[in-house]
């Protein structure tokens, strides 16, 4: 009789990820991410992808001053098994610009992910732990098909309210209505 073997899977916590990274086991340029407990190698970052962060960045740093913090391509400790690192995120400001610890899903104002290669994954696996986790706003810039996807009200299920802008249209966090990016400066 002969027994079939299943491999079993190892779960990393956020906390033993993170100490991956302080014993340098993860290099400082390592593109990985938590996700459920997994680490996710991500995507390499192409040169539309950079311009977009970049973009974004300087955009939404000019537009919010002090009353949001700009993250860009930071972790995120989400929950107790998934720290992902998004593009971009808008952070509840603090006195200490989160040195004592990461944010969590009620620091974060809005959360923005790139996409040109990521898409699909973005959309079925980040948006809807991004839900669950209560995150209340998410961006999802489609850079191939030139568009913006916007996800509001988080819930077990997902998000409530979605939107698609394109190049044409002009957007607003909803945490910072006085806030106007337009789209043409990001989708172009």
């Amino acid at each position: 009789m002969s027994s079939v073997f299943s491999p079993t899977r190892h779960k990393w916590s956020a906390d033993q990820f993170e100490k991956l990274g302080q014993a340098g086991v993860l290099g400082e340029d390592a593109r990985v991410e938590l996700i459920n407990g997994e680490m996710i190698e991500m995507a390499p970052i192409g040169s539309r992808h950079a311009s977009a962060v970049n973009t974004l960045s300087m955009l939404l740093a000019r537009a919010v001053g002090e009353s949001a913090i700009v993250s860009t391509q930071n972790p995120l400790r989400l929950s107790e098994d998934s720290e992902p690192q998004p593009d971009l995120m808008l952070l509840a400001p603090k006195p200490d610009r989160y040195r004592a610890a990461l944010p969590r899903p009620q620091d974060v104002l809005l959360l923005i992910e790139v996409a040109d290669t990521t898409v699909a994954y973005d959309r079925g696996t980040k948006l809807p732990l991004y839900a669950r986790q209560g995150v209340p706003e998410v961006w999802l810039i489609d850079l191939d098909g030139k568009r913006l996807e916007v996800y509001r009200e988080p819930g077990a299920g997902g998000y409530g309210r979605s939107l698609d802008l394109g190049a044409g249209d002009s957007i607003s966090p909803a945490a910072l209505p006085a806030v106007a990016l337009p789209l043409r400066d990001i989708l172009a």
